[in-house]
């Protein structure tokens, strides 16, 4: 792998202090100038890590480019992508998105009730079709991808009135490093009209949701000829429109192998950019994710409320982390991260994972068309309604595949976040000690303190720490929040954990 190129522009030398009470207190009073802060030392014996620019400061002033580009400035923790992953984002191809998409649609209907031995219509044959296109990426892959149909029966439930098989397609792309870490992207091939229990009328589902499965498969596509340092799955899924019960069912087999998922997207609505008033936002994603964990115990529950850790749940940890990586030139998107499970009266295929634990988060896009979603084909008052392809923007949806593509290749290369993160609190004092359990990736050479103020949305401060597994912060745990997050010789940064209180 390549080393993280640095960031621009660089700051000015600063004294290597570590940051106290004093200093935080002068930067909360001087908030939005951009003169930079402080900077904190490693530890003396820790080797020097990779950085671009790791002071424990506040974001550095935007360039001219930043400056002039509406939305948000990058997060402090932002890092810019490597060589390697600006050459597989260019990869990605919109007319190969478009082709997937319109193969799609061309099955007439894919509701999950509707005919499954039908070679040229129905969910049937969508499903072998998308295996048949896995199993091609697969073979060029050495060795390391395979492609599988996931099948089950659903006996009689809600919007399914007779036993019906259910089918995933699933393709497993097996890391050469940490194969036990497992990183899954969706989208679900099932499609409906108004009426959610006909499964006869055509049901062209192009944007709902073509589009997220012509993600998936591009992103397999594409990753099928490298070797990612952590497995990652590719999934088409089934049964979504009926009750989410595809995506149920491989949440609830991968809980049961006792399977280390550590980061679940589902691409659900991602192939327009236009709203229901005509106005485009073709630079826009939105990712959904919750802030209390829907798997959530009394226990975990209690603790929660006692640190007020509402907004630091693993899947606020992964949006963040989508941000750092993704919201940047090379995929030409603004992540907009939205704090919600999901929409009003909608529910996605992550919202299984997150009921077995795991962290899972939503992509969809920024302003969505109605009349282009779980409609009848047909003309109204002049007006088209259907979810047809000639209402998609495909150069967007390349661009949505894009911002996966960046995440999930930078957590499967990345350490993972570091487990059993604690601040220690057996004794009350005007400073943090912290501590975590050192991560078993060869090619791991550190941490990272990550710190923020309590109404802060992202982190703003960053403080490198070494090779250790515990440091000591001259700043008081009541005021601010804290976070770590490991370093690899590559430079990549992992996902932040937010550590618990440990007495």
């Amino acid at each position: 792998m390549s080393p993280t190129p640095t960031s621009s522009p660089t700051p000015p030398p600063v004294p290597h202090i570590r940051p106290s009470r004093r200093t935080v207190l002068a930067a909360t009073a001087a908030a939005g100038a951009v003169t930079v802060g402080p900077s904190a030392a490693p530890a003396a014996s820790a080797p020097a890590m990779p950085t671009a620019e790791l002071v424990d400061t506040p974001a550095r002033p935007a360039t001219p480019a930043e400056a002039a580009k509406p939305g948000p400035r990058p997060p402090a923790t932002a890092q810019p992508p490597s060589r390697e992953l600006r050459a597989l984002l260019k990869e990605i191809d919109p007319d190969r998105i478009e082709a997937t998409v319109r193969k799609l649609v061309s099955f007439g209907t894919r509701h999950t009730l509707s005919t499954q031995d039908d070679p040229d219509r129905g969910i049937g044959a969508a499903r072998d079709w998308i295996l048949a296109e896995m199993r091609s990426y697969a073979a060029g892959s050495g060795g390391r991808m395979t492609a599988e149909l996931q099948s089950y029966v659903q006996e009689p439930a809600s919007r399914i009135p007779t036993a019906t098989r259910i089918t995933n397609v699933v393709a497993t792309l097996r890391g050469s490093v940490t194969p036990e870490r497992v990183y899954v992207v969706s989208g679900h091939y099932d499609s409906r009209v108004t009426d959610v229990m006909d499964a006869t009328s055509d049901a062209p589902g192009a944007d709902d949701d073509a589009s997220g499965v012509a993600v998936a498969m591009e992103l397999a596509r594409v990753m099928a000829k490298r070797r990612p340092a952590s497995t990652i799955v590719f999934a088409a899924v089934a049964g979504e429109e009926q009750g989410l019960y595809g995506a149920a069912h491989m949440a609830s087999r991968f809980k049961a192998a006792g399977t280390d998922v550590q980061a679940m997207f589902t691409n659900d609505i991602v192939g327009s950019s236009k709203a229901d008033d005509g106005t485009k936002d073709p630079y826009t994603i939105r990712l959904f994710a919750e802030g209390v964990p829907t798997s959530e115990t009394a226990e975990q529950a209690a603790t929660r409320r006692s640190v007020g850790g509402e907004n630091d749940s693993p899947s606020r940890q992964l949006a963040r982390f989508v941000r750092e990586t993704a919201d940047n030139s090379a995929t030409g998107m603004h992540v907009r991260v939205v704090y919600r499970r999901d929409r009003y009266r909608r529910g996605g295929d992550h919202i299984p994972f997150l009921e077995q634990g795991y962290a899972a988060a939503r992509f969809t896009e920024p302003a969505e068309d109605f009349a282009h979603q779980h409609q009848d084909v047909r003309e109204e008052g002049g007006k088209q309604y259907g979810d047809l392809p000639e209402f998609c923007d495909f150069p967007f949806t390349a661009r949505v595949a894009r911002v996966n593509a960046a995440a999930l290749w930078t957590l499967a290369q990345a350490p993972a976040a570091p487990r059993e993160a604690r601040i220690q609190t057996a004794a009350l004092t005007n400073s943090t000690e912290l501590t975590w359990k050192r991560g078993s990736e060869p090619d791991l050479v550190g941490y990272e303190v990550v710190w923020r103020e309590t109404t802060a949305p992202e982190w703003t401060h960053v403080i490198p720490v070494g090779d250790v597994t515990s440091h000591e912060v001259d700043l008081s745990k009541d005021n601010v929040f804290f976070g770590v997050r490991g370093v690899n010789r590559a430079g990549l940064r992992g996902p932040v954990a937010f550590p618990l209180p440990q007495v």
